[in-house]
């Protein structure tokens, strides 16, 4: 999504990693969410209902933090990452359900100090930008249905994006994350 969307603006392309934390009994329920640069985010609620003790958050976070930090070797080698103090950031994913893992991407941007964040999808629960705001500058969506149960509800196509798709996708832009 965010390829096109930068393709599509002429806009940079850069990638920030981020990875849910499931739970370790239910992993597509998020407890939280990690991204690239420690950012963190914690769902005390969801964690408190589940019974997930401490022990079992550290496994899963020393478990997503491996994931992370190898995918983002893969991803990005010697590539810097994008400039962003003082410029105004688009963060594109394909949807937003629990809203966990935009809360850690937005955050660990807050701290390279963007002079604003717009997030942008095209489908999330209704009270998605209410979630945000602390967060996000702006909140556009698409589409926010009062039935929303998942994002893949509202894809024919809703596989993952590969390592080598990711690769070949961030090929196409230059080191600045200029369009080549």
């Amino acid at each position: 999504m965010g390829y096109e969307v930068a393709k599509a603006l002429g806009a940079e392309f850069d990638v920030l990693i981020v990875r849910k934390l499931g739970l370790p009994h239910h992993p597509e329920l998020a407890m939280g969410a990690i991204a690239s640069g420690g950012a963190i985010d914690l769902n005390r609620n969801v964690i408190a209902m589940s019974g997930v003790t401490q022990r079992d958050i550290e496994g899963v976070l020393a478990q997503e933090y491996r994931e992370l930090t190898r995918r983002e070797a893969l991803y990005r080698g010697a590539r810097p990452a994008a400039r962003i103090e003082g410029r105004t950031v688009i963060v594109v994913d394909d949807g937003i359900a629990t809203g966990a893992s935009m809360r850690a991407a937005l955050k660990a941007l807050r701290t390279r100090k963007p002079a604003k964040i717009i997030v942008a999808v095209p489908v999330a629960p209704i009270d998605t930008r209410e979630r945000l705001q602390d967060v996000a500058d702006e909140f556009v969506c698409v589409h926010s249905p009062a039935d929303f149960q998942a994002v893949g509800q509202f894809y024919r196509n809703f596989g993952q994006t590969s390592d080598d798709e990711v690769r070949t996708l961030l090929a196409q832009f230059d080191s600045t994350g200029a369009l080549r």
